[in-house]
């Protein structure tokens, strides 16, 4: 045990002076690196573990074996911006205020894009489940919607006051049923409540940050039937968007990722016709074991989505690249097991 204490220590010791020397190297001016063109093709990644895993004494090393800030890593490997999901109140702190404003002064230093993912839950919200925070839990949808807008504002604010500067922000992570249940989930296709939230949550974004675009987002990017119902719904139910956010995860055992692209595709430039609204792929994965399929995967979707006509689609995140050695279980990193990337990232540098 104490060895593995010893071991821990020695990692996070090294981490966090990887990460001294990227920070000295960026304040050498007060100013951050320069920051990506705004209508540049975001390539980026949800990183939100990163933090959690360099306490736990996980390292990141580059392609020639040697330990690499973590973020400092993303963008050596091609990705120009950064998503961070924010839960209201963890027990353990992790993707909490403070946390995620700690990740993102580290990608603002090193002039990545960021995009901010509200879960609005105080753990994982998904299409399975949307759970409200404990402190909000007996809260009417007229307190939820006015929560949502305390929360919101809170935390952008607490980012601009630190002087960074936020692209996107999503509403709720894969909401095909709404969020916030039960008040503000969507029964019988009635979406008044949550097209209200949504709404709420809008409106605070742009209070604190005019120019950043709103994202509405849902899983099985391929599904254009589930697409169309849910933004008929919203759109009659007058909720406010700018950006429609996608998932998409290939499945080995249905169909071929080339399948699940062409279908995915084929989605995006719907709804942008539908709608007449941006879109975007906010989360994408694939088992890392056969990096050489997940790179012809990130490649050909990456590619495609960039030749949209009129650049409608704005991005492609990768969901957790540096998760590693069964971190958290799960399987859709795209590191080997000794914490170095898998050729799947070399999409990325196209």
């Amino acid at each position: 045990m104490m060895g593995t204490q010893r071991t821990i220590k020695f990692g996070y010791l090294v981490t966090v002076m990887l990460w001294i020397t990227v920070t000295t190297a960026c304040n050498h001016s007060p100013d951050p690196l320069p920051t990506v063109p705004e209508r540049t093709f975001a390539k980026g990644a949800d990183v939100s573990w990163i933090t959690e895993m360099e306490a736990s004494g996980r390292l990141f090393y580059n392609k020639q074996k040697r330990p690499t800030d973590g973020l400092a890593l993303m963008k050596e490997l091609g990705m120009n911006a950064i998503r961070l999901r924010v839960f209201v109140n963890p027990s353990d702190g992790w993707c909490g205020t403070t946390d995620v404003v700690n990740k993102a002064y580290r990608a603002h230093l090193l002039g990545l894009k960021l995009l901010i993912n509200f879960h609005y839950s105080d753990s994982w919200a998904d299409p399975g489940q949307q759970t409200k925070p404990a402190a909000w839990s007996h809260y009417s949808i007229d307190q939820l919607q006015q929560a949502v807008t305390q929360h919101t504002t809170e935390v952008l604010r607490a980012l601009k006051a630190k002087g960074i500067t936020v692209s996107w922000v999503q509403v709720g992570n894969e909401t095909p049923s709404g969020m916030l249940w039960p008040e503000g989930q969507i029964r019988d296709s009635n979406f008044k409540n949550y097209a209200q939230l949504c709404n709420s949550g809008y409106e605070a974004v742009k209070a604190v940050y005019p120019h950043a675009k709103v994202i509405i987002h849902l899983n099985d990017g391929a599904n254009s039937e589930l697409y169309r119902w849910f933004f008929n719904g919203l759109e009659a139910s007058q909720a406010k968007w700018d950006v429609i956010g996608l998932s998409l995860y290939p499945s080995w055992s249905a169909e071929s990722w080339q399948t699940q692209n062409d279908k995915c595709l084929a989605n995006m430039k719907e709804l942008i016709a539908r709608y007449h609204k941006e879109v975007m792929l906010c989360e994408v994965g694939m088992p890392w074991q056969d990096a050489a399929s997940a790179k012809a995967f990130l490649t050909d979707i990456i590619g495609r989505s960039k030749s949209i006509e009129e650049n409608r689609c704005l991005g492609v995140f990768y969901w957790e690249p540096e998760a590693y050695d069964n971190w958290k279980e799960y399987d859709k990193g795209a590191f080997d097991k000794n914490g170095q990337p898998t050729e799947a990232l070399d999409a990325f540098k196209n």
